[in-house]
């Protein structure tokens, strides 16, 4: 069971978002730092991200070459996983405001 602060060297905690759209990394991404008034970090990296807040970011993981949608938006935070669960349910109303139909994940999709 997961703290209730994390301290450095521990993970993060993270809700996952699921989208069934045919987007690409950087294009969810994009719309990510759009809703949430924000910018990509790290574009040309491995691992861009989107700053949601002072300590708690978003990512998106992509499926594998030539399966079919869904998309991960992983919504982490450094706090709790309390706050990551806000931040993730802020990002997913401000999602669906921009038409993007927004899910929990199913079993064995997270």
């Amino acid at each position: 069971m997961p703290s209730s602060a994390a301290t450095p060297g521990d993970r993060p905690f993270v809700v996952t978002l699921v989208v069934d759209l045919p987007v690409g990394k950087l294009d969810a991404l994009d719309v990510i730092a759009f809703v949430a008034d924000g910018e990509v970090v790290g574009a040309g990296t491995a691992a861009p991200r989107v700053p949601l807040g002072s300590r708690s970011w978003a990512e998106v993981e992509i499926p594998r070459f030539g399966d079919p949608p869904p998309l991960a938006v992983d919504v982490f935070s450094t706090v709790s996983l309390e706050d990551a669960r806000h931040e993730s349910l802020r990002l997913r109303a401000a999602l669906e405001a921009v038409g993007w139909t927004v899910r929990d994940p199913r079993s064995g999709e997270a």
